[in-house]
């Protein structure tokens, strides 16, 4: 292959499966990432590397999070860890190889072509729980919040990256920029749905500490032009009707096992 452009969008996705098996996490999202950059400076004729970072790389930083402000040194999970490992490997063969390497920052990212499944997010896992006309279990109070942000808009914000210029070394927020609240998510999936049964309330995850999630995306604007689509009703529609047309193959997909962690409780 000789690639003039990467997105590097491989990974051991996400939190909860980094704890369970954290030993596949390093080296899936360490090593994988860090060979990605390896076999780029080896060829020599990358123009670009887009990397999928994360917003959960901020740690306890402040809230709306900004590009520049991040604390490596107080995160939760190993997928938090290793996500970050894959910018600062990044900057390292920025340096010492010349490569161009910007990071994009993806926020709670939804919409139709996502099977539900016990590692995979929260509105999928919503949406085929709806539709089997199950109760949907909200981890907390419900009150807590998520930056979502439409699939559509990251595939635009990465594009926007590959295309922008003097841009090597730099973090964007691809985020919708505004709070969605967890119970308010439920209901509207349960309307969307015509689910009728009542959603439960769970204990939080003991890694999930962050009872708000808000991005500035006020970089990304700026510097590459980005346009969140901030219409969520509409694209929570658009995923239920994705789910609906193409119900059988998502439940042959659907993959909730008991896990690692699951399994070393029990």
């Amino acid at each position: 292959e000789k690639p003039d452009i990467i997105f590097h969008l491989a990974a051991f996705f996400a939190n909860q499966n980094s704890v369970d098996y954290p030993q596949e996490d390093i080296s899936v999202n360490g090593v994988g990432t860090l060979k990605l950059y390896e076999y780029s400076a080896i060829y020599g004729n990358v123009e670009k590397i887009v990397y999928a970072s994360s917003r959960s790389i901020y740690g306890d930083a402040p809230m709306p999070y900004v590009e520049h402000v991040v604390n490596p040194m107080n995160l939760s999970t190993p997928y938090q860890i290793t996500k970050m490992l894959g910018e600062a490997y990044g900057n390292y063969f920025i340096r010492q190889y010349g490569l161009n390497i910007s990071y994009a920052r993806f926020f709670n990212s939804f919409g139709p072509g996502e099977f539900p499944g016990q590692y995979r997010n929260v509105i999928p896992n919503f949406i085929y729980w709806a539709l089997s006309e199950k109760s949907l279990p909200i981890t907390g109070t419900g009150e807590e919040t998520r930056d979502f942000t439409s699939v559509n808009d990251i595939v635009n914000g990465l594009i926007l990256m590959a295309m922008a210029d003097n841009i090597s070394g730099e973090a964007f927020n691809l985020a919708a920029g505004r709070e969605i609240q967890i119970k308010y998510l439920a209901e509207l999936i349960n309307e969307k749905t015509g689910n009728p049964s009542p959603i439960v309330y769970k204990p939080r995850r003991n890694w999930d500490s962050k009872p708000r999630l808000l991005s500035s995306n006020e970089k990304a604007k700026k510097v590459l032009n980005f346009q969140p689509d901030l219409n969520f009703e509409d694209n929570i529609e658009k995923t239920v009707e994705w789910f609906k047309n193409n119900w059988s193959n998502v439940k042959k997909n659907a993959a909730f096992g008991p896990g690692m962690s699951s399994a070393v409780r029990d």
